[in-house]
């Protein structure tokens, strides 16, 4: 079992920034891929970032590129998410999920998950 604790959540005006963390407990962290998700309520969960379990691999949806930076410190077993220029669209509860090895962009690929952090960006 791997636990997911998320913070970092907030309230932020358009144009602001917010650093999100997780951090995880339980199996070896260095082992997992990690994502971050976020969700509004009736839709989806959208995919937003993930990172290789080495960090050496990223991938961002198009909707955060450019403005959003993932990184990890296994040392520390926690993954970050950087999110800078915030838009009112920006607006959700964001999960951050572990899959063990390999990554992915599906929220069914991710066997782990946190009980996600809101944010929200007023304008």
């Amino acid at each position: 079992q791997v636990q997911l604790v998320e913070s970092g959540g907030g309230l932020v005006l358009a144009g602001g920034s917010l650093r999100l963390s997780c951090a995880a407990s339980g199996r070896t962290f260095s082992n997992y891929a990690m994502g971050w998700f976020r969700q509004v309520p009736g839709k989806e969960r959208e995919f937003v970032v993930y990172i290789s379990v080495s960090g050496g691999s990223t991938y961002y949806a198009d909707s955060v590129k450019g403005r959003a930076t993932i990184s990890r410190d296994n040392a520390k077993n926690t993954v970050y998410l950087q999110m800078n220029s915030l838009k009112p669209e920006d607006t959700a509860v964001y999960y951050c999920a572990g899959r063990l090895w390999r990554v992915g962009v599906r929220p069914d690929e991710y066997e782990y998950w946190g009980q996600g952090t809101q944010v929200t960006v007023s304008s």
